[in-house]
């Protein structure tokens, strides 16, 4: 393997568990703990720091901040409102019936959502915040990493999966198995569009602005379940 695909993979290898035992430690090994919340947020910062300090101290790369055109943000808005369409439909014509209120609440309460307007506040942090450190995470790294190491096909595909991974082991928490092989299903697949849209246009932006508009359907159908 050449000395630049050692690397990514190596950057792949200190990047990709980290998520996962984030949400493991606060979900699942310690939860409601404080040692569950320390690590679920040094896991965090991990993911917003190794990535910029990866990128400047072994690839040498430079600090920029690239706007997307009109056509990339046009594409992104017009994939999200896609896929939110599908999401909605999928849910009114019958998903709702896959997701136990009763569990779904229990744990959102472990963690104080279970009012309407922490619910607001938490998701309005998950739509605008996370996704943009998802982009920048598994996009623009993530993303870049795998092209160095596979094919473009592979290296969307691999991301997709990559992505994918913590989500699965976050929603293990709330949904029964089948929701949860669906919807992870479902993240990859978008995992999978973003980072096409990354590779296009070579900006998180378009990614960001299809990726928020998933993300509030995906709270809006939430905020059904919980509060309608």
């Amino acid at each position: 393997m050449s000395r630049p695909r050692v690397k990514a993979a190596l950057a792949l290898l200190l990047l990709v568990p980290v998520p996962s035992f984030g949400v493991a430690s606060a979900l699942w090994w310690f939860p409601g703990s404080a040692g569950g919340a320390f690590l679920f947020t040094a896991c965090k910062v991990w993911l917003l720091l190794f990535p910029l300090a990866w990128w400047r101290l072994v690839e040498g790369g430079a600090l920029s901040f690239r706007m997307a055109r009109v056509s990339g943000l046009t594409a992104g808005a017009l994939s999200g409102l896609v896929i939110s369409l599908v999401i909605l439909g999928a849910f009114f014509l019958g998903g709702a019936q896959l997701v136990s209120r009763p569990h779904l609440a229990a744990r959102l309460a472990a963690f104080g959502l279970d009012r309407l307007w922490r619910y607001a506040a938490g998701a309005a942090y998950w739509i605008l915040v996370n996704s943009l450190l998802e982009e920048y995470v598994w996009r623009w790294f993530c993303t870049r990493q795998c092209e160095v190491i596979w094919s473009r096909p592979a290296a969307i595909a691999l991301s997709a999966v990559f992505f994918a991974l913590h989500h699965a082991v976050a929603l293990s928490a709330y949904m029964t198995p089948g929701p949860v092989l669906l919807c992870s299903a479902g993240i990859a697949v978008g995992g999978a569009l973003w980072s096409w849209l990354y590779l296009r246009y070579r900006t998180i932006w378009p990614g960001y602005v299809s990726h928020v508009l998933v993300d509030l359907a995906v709270f809006a159908a939430g905020a059904w379940v919980l509060f309608s």
